[in-house]
C-alpha cells in the first residue's frame, strides 16, 4: 500500500547514497545541493557520518596534503564551468581518491553531449573518471563519478519541493514569438499548445528532461506507476517527457503501487501567487523575513534575542542567522507542521504555548499571560533561555521558530498584508459589476508615493498600511489574471479607453519606482530581467519553486 511517507523518505534514502562516500572525505557542495541538504539535516549529517570538512563549491577552495579525499556534489552537468572548477580545486590540492555526484542524470549528459543511441554503460561518467585521474596526477588514483537525484526539500511530512527547479517557469506568449522567429513560415506553431520539447531552446530541453529523470527516480525508489494529468502548455510538454522516458516504460508494467501525478502551470493561477487570502502564519513569515542567502525555500531569523549584545548597525553582519527548517528536534518539527497546516491565529497560539510548555519544563521562571499574543511576549519567552546554554541548545528549533513568528508579527510591512488583502476582495467584487477599465481606474489612486505629496519630495513612507511598488505590481498581477471575469462591453471602446488608462497607470506606477530610495529584490529582479532575460525565471510575488503534488 503506497503511502505520502514513502515519497517523503525518497529525500532521505538519496542523501544516504552520498553519505556512504563522504568518510574522512572534505565535501564540495554547490548552492543548491546545500538547500536540499539544508531541508534533510544539513551539514550535520554529513560530518555524523565522517566527513572532515565541507566547503563551498569554488575555484577558490582547496585541501591541504592531509587531506588526500575529495566529494564533489553539484546540481549541473559535468560540462563548462562546473568541470572547470572541479579541475581547479583538484590542481590546488593533494587528492587521491575523488568522487563527483551530480543530480543529473546520464541521460540527460547524452542528450548535452548530442548522443542520441542508448547504451547500457555510462560513458560520460567513465570518460570523466578518467579526467579526474589525470587531473590527480596518478592514474592508478580511485575515481568515481555518479547521479544521485538529491533534489527534494523535504519542507514537511506532505510536501517536497525542488529548489533546484526554481527558475523553471511556463511559456509565455513573448515566447512562442522568440520560438517561431527561429522556424520557416509554414511550420511556425499558432499557439503555446502547438510546442513541442525539440522546439525549444536546448538548454531548456536538458531542464525538462532532467525533472522528467528526478520524477522517474522517485516513482522507481517507489514502485509507483503513475497517470499523469497536465494544466497547461509546459505541464503537458513534462508529462509528455516523463512518459517517454526510457526507464518509465518497464517501471510502468512491474511496479505495484499506482498513484496520480497533476503538472500545473504557475501562470494557471496567478491569483494563488500574487493573492493575500492566505491566512496562514507560514506564508507571512516567507513573505516578510528575507531569504536566507543563497536560498530560495527559507528565510533568515535574527537571533539577537538569544544573545546578551546590543543591536548594533552591524549587528546582522556578525550574527549568524537563524531559520525554519528544523530537522534534529521532534518538538520543533510538530511545532514547524502546526504553523504550516494550521490557520495564522492557531499557528501563533501554538507557538505561544510550545514556549510556555518548554521554559516550564526547564524551569525557568516565566510568567503566564492570557488573551492576545504580541511580538513582545513571545520575545519575553525567548529571552528566557539565554541564561541557560544548555537549555538554549536542547531547544534551538522551538525558539528559532518563536523569533520567527516574533519577527514577522512586528514587521513594518505585515499591515499592507491586510491592505492588499483588502484591496484584492474590493476588486474581485467590483469585476463582477464593471468592466474591465472601470474596475482597472480604481487602482489609479493608489499609484502614489506612500505617504501624500508631502512624503513624496522626501521619499518617505509615513503610513505602513499604505501600498508601495511591489504591493502594486502584485495587484496589478491579480486583477490582470481576472480581467476575463469583468463583464462584457463595446470591445472597440473598451480596447481605446484601456489603452489610455494603461498609460497613465504606468506613468503614474514609473513615479512611484523612481521615488524608492532602495529598490526591493522584486523591483531590482523585474527591472534587470526585463531588459535582459528571453525565457521568465519568476513570476513576480511567486517563490519560484515546484511543487510536486501527489494524489495517491
Amino acid at each position: 500500500m503506497l503511502t505520502t511517507d514513502d515519497f517523503t523518505h525518497f529525500p532521505l534514502q538519496m542523501w544516504e547514497k552520498v553519505l556512504s562516500k563522504v568518510k574522512k572525505a572534505v565535501v564540495f557542495m554547490d548552492d543548491k545541493c546545500a538547500e536540499a541538504l539544508h531541508w534533510s539535516g544539513g551539514a550535520a549529517l554529513l560530518l555524523e557520518a565522517g566527513a572532515r570538512n565541507l566547503k563551498e563549491f569554488s575555484s577558490f577552495e582547496a585541501c591541504a596534503a592531509n587531506e588526500p579525499k575529495a566529494v564533489f556534489v553539484v546540481s549541473t552537468l559535468l560540462k563548462g564551468r562546473t568541470i572547470d572548477i572541479i579541475k581547479d580545486i583538484i590542481s590546488l590540492s593533494h587528492f587521491q581518491y575523488c568522487v563527483v555526484i551530480t543530480t543529473v542524470a546520464h541521460s540527460v549528459h547524452l542528450l548535452a553531449n548530442n548522443v542520441t543511441t542508448e547504451m547500457e554503460s555510462n560513458p560520460v561518467f567513465e570518460q570523466f573518471e578518467e579526467k579526474l585521474c589525470e587531473w590527480m596526477g596518478n592514474m592508478n588514483y580511485t575515481a568515481e563519478v555518479m547521479h544521485v537525484p538529491v533534489v527534494f526539500a523535504p519542507v514537511s511530512q506532505q510536501l517536497l519541493l525542488t529548489p533546484m527547479f526554481a527558475h523553471l517557469f511556463p511559456l509565455l506568449s513573448p515566447d512562442l514569438e522568440s520560438i517561431n522567429a527561429k522556424r520557416p513560415e509554414k511550420k511556425r506553431f499558432g499557439s503555446l499548445v502547438d510546442v513541442d520539447v525539440h522546439s525549444l531552446p536546448v538548454e531548456l530541453q536538458l531542464e525538462i528532461k532532467s525533472l522528467a529523470a528526478v520524477l522517474n527516480s522517485v516513482f522507481e525508489a517507489t514502485g509507483t506507476r503513475e497517470e499523469s494529468f497536465a494544466v497547461g502548455p509546459m505541464s503537458r510538454i513534462i508529462a509528455g517527457e516523463l512518459a517517454n522516458h526510457p526507464q518509465a516504460k518497464n517501471r510502468r508494467k512491474t511496479a505495484p503501487n499506482k498513484a496520480s501525478i497533476i503538472f500545473v502551470d504557475r501562470t494557471m493561477d496567478l491569483t494563488g501567487a500574487v493573492g493575500h487570502h492566505g491566512d496562514n502564519l507560514v506564508e507571512k513569515i516567507l513573505t516578510v523575513l528575507e531569504p536566507l542567502p543563497g536560498h530560495v525555500t527559507d528565510v533568515q531569523v535574527d537571533m539577537l534575542e538569544l544573545t546578551s549584545l546590543q543591536r548594533t548597525p552591524d549587528s546582522q553582519t556578525t550574527l549568524a542567522p537563524g531559520c525554519l527548517a528544523q530537522t534534529q528536534s521532534t518538538a520543533a518539527q510538530s511545532l514547524w507542521e502546526a504553523m504550516l497546516t494550521n490557520k495564522h491565529k492557531e499557528g501563533v497560539m501554538e507557538v505561544r504555548r510550545q514556549l510556555v510548555e518548554t521554559a516550564s519544563k526547564e524551569k525557568l521562571p516565566i510568567k503566564m499571560s492570557m488573551g492576545r499574543v504580541t511580538p513582545e511576549q513571545l520575545c519575553s519567552y525567548v529571552q528566557l533561555f539565554r541564561s541557560s546554554w544548555g537549555s538554549l541548545e536542547n531547544h534551538c528549533g522551538v525558539l528559532q521558530l518563536g523569533l520567527a513568528t516574533a519577527q514577522t508579527l512586528r514587521h513594518p510591512s505585515l499591515p499592507r498584508w491586510d491592505a492588499c488583502l483588502a484591496f484584492e476582495r474590493l476588486l474581485l467584487q467590483a469585476l463582477g459589476d464593471s468592466d474591465f477599465p472601470a474596475v482597472l481606474r480604481q487602482l489609479l489612486p493608489l499609484m502614489k508615493p506612500c505617504g501624500g505629496e508631502d512624503s513624496a519630495a522626501s521619499g518617505s513612507r509615513s503610513r505602513d498600511d499604505e501600498c508601495g511598488p511591489d504591493e502594486l505590481i502584485l495587484l496589478l498581477t491579480y486583477l490582470y489574471s481576472l480581467a476575463d471575469e469583468a463583464q462584457p462591453t463595446d470591445q472597440d471602446t473598451e480596447e481605446e479607453e484601456l489603452e489610455k488608462l494603461e498609460r497613465e497607470l504606468i506613468g503614474a506606477l514609473t513615479l512611484v519606482i523612481t521615488l524608492e530610495p532602495q529598490l526591493s529584490p522584486l523591483l531590482q529582479k523585474l527591472t534587470v530581467s526585463s531588459l535582459t532575460r528571453t525565457f521568465p525565471e519568476q513570476n513576480a510575488g511567486s517563490r519560484g519553486y515546484l511543487a510536486l503534488n501527489v494524489r495517491c
